[in-house]
């Protein structure tokens, strides 16, 4: 039995490399398969639906401004 830990962000689903070799070398016991794969250094799209969904910064919407306009020495336009 293969056990696959997945972390889901938005829509898709992360797991570690070694787990993903693992799942594609038994895929390949059974059938013959295309595997293509993009690399990103930096998953920006990912981390940043994953900030946006993952509720961390929901308590920011109950919280009073700490500042105003009127607290602005130089206003850049």
């Amino acid at each position: 039995m293969t056990t696959v830990h997945a972390q889901w962000v938005g829509d898709k689903a992360l797991i570690a490399r070694d787990e993903f070799e693992r799942l594609v070398e038994l895929a390949r016991q059974s059938a013959e398969i295309d595997v293509r794969m993009s690399e990103d250094d930096v998953p920006a799209h990912g981390i940043m639906r994953l900030a946006e969904v993952g509720g961390a910064f929901d308590w920011l919407a109950d919280e009073e401004d700490l500042y105003s306009v009127e607290d602005l020495r130089v206003r850049y336009r």
